[in-house]
């Protein structure tokens, strides 16, 4: 089966799960009355069409005429997630009047509104909270101790962003305020590791066009995302706009006679894209390098670590994960991912992965804030 389709499906399955979950506990078992139980169905059923409708005609419509839909749809699928998580912690107090012999018909309907009315309360200010909280980015300054850093780079900066996710919830005016932020920062270099779009370039290609005001040098590798929006095409693009595209290949940074090498790779889903020519390759990335220099390497998932640890490199710089975005929902990501976010030290290496700019699906993040980071590079000579 097509990945894609794969994953597709098995959201649509998700909510349909959800959902029929939702009128159990919310409609069927608090509503008496059988006008209110198909009123509550009708409602499920319309809110959860929303959902489907925006996963399903992204690829259709453009971004403005999605975004409406996707506010919508996506806000309610995150309200559904997090109510759906508290009757599920309500189930246990369920057993309880079971196990104790308390369960009678009264006990049951005030117990199953007051969990309901619960899930309720949580769900919308929780996701209030994370959809203010999406639109607040901010600058994280973090420090990386390089053992073979030569002193001429220490207070190199590089400036870290990831999975923003231009499209229907993230557009061009995002993006300018976010390049501001990095320009105010006053970075050595500028990496964008992954998932910049939802979309096609002749979408999303204006959105794209802030990127031109970077002030710094501006390297870029592939996320997942790309490779669902005509990664081919991006990276054609984005060198009209300054960015410098890595797939596979390094650039050396120079401060007299010391050096830095810069590396990217392709994203770890680029072979099984079907793009012509693109697949991860670090041994192509560090083919010919001085093994005596530190090296950057730009890659988008975080699982790669492992490889570049093997290889010798010295900090490895990833997103894709969102830092969760929507937790603890969301934590299953470390089912594939060594870490959320943060950074770790994994063999020799050291790894950063960054909670991103965006969203994907619903504009909420909860327990994971929106950030740019600030990465200064020092000297352990």
């Amino acid at each position: 089966m097509d990945p894609v389709v794969g994953f597709v499906a098995g959201i649509l399955a998700l909510l349909a799960l959800t959902h029929g979950y939702l009128y159990l506990r919310v409609v069927r078992d608090v509503v008496r009355s059988r006008r209110g139980r198909v009123t509550g169905a009708v409602v499920l059923t319309v809110l959860g069409l929303c959902t489907a409708g925006a996963f399903l005609t992204r690829r259709v419509l453009t971004a403005e005429q999605a975004a409406p839909l996707h506010h919508v749809g996506y806000l309610w699928f995150a309200l559904a997630l997090y109510a759906a998580l508290v009757l599920v912690v309500g189930e246990l107090l369920r057993l309880v009047l079971r196990v104790t012999g308390r369960s009678s018909p009264e006990r049951r309907r005030f117990l199953a509104r007051a969990i309901a009315g619960t899930a309720g309360v949580v769900a919308l200010g929780t996701v209030t909270y994370g959809a203010v909280e999406a639109r607040r980015p901010r600058v994280e300054r973090r420090e990386v101790v390089l053992d073979r850093l030569d002193p001429a780079f220490d207070g190199f900066t590089i400036a870290t962003v990831s999975d923003i996710h231009l499209g229907p919830l993230v557009d061009g005016a995002d993006l300018r305020g976010f390049v501001a932020t990095i320009n105010a920062a006053g970075p050595d270099v500028v990496a964008v590791v992954g998932d910049l779009v939802d979309g096609s370039v002749a979408d999303l290609g204006r959105y794209a066009a802030p990127l031109r005001e970077l002030t710094a040098d501006t390297y870029f590798v592939t996320g997942n995302h790309e490779y669902f929006s005509g990664a081919a095409e991006w990276t054609q693009f984005l060198p009209t706009l300054g960015v410098r595209v890595l797939r596979n290949e390094r650039v050396t940074l120079r401060r007299g006679a010391a050096t830095l090498d810069l590396a990217g790779c392709d994203d770890r889903t680029a072979a099984a894209s079907g793009v012509p020519g693109h697949g991860f390759d670090l041994d192509r990335a560090l083919a010919g390098r001085d093994p005596e220099a530190p090296v950057v390497l730009l890659t988008h998932q975080p699982v790669m670590v492992d490889r570049a640890a093997r290889a010798g490199v010295d900090l490895q710089i990833s997103g894709h994960t969102h830092g969760g975005q929507l937790t603890p929902l969301t934590h299953v990501a470390l089912l594939d991912q060594p870490v959320l976010a943060g950074l770790t030290r994994i063999g020799g290496t050291w790894l950063y992965v960054t909670r991103g700019l965006g969203f994907w699906g619903p504009p909420v993040r909860v327990g994971s804030p929106p950030e740019i980071t600030l990465l200064t590079l020092r000297s352990g000579r």
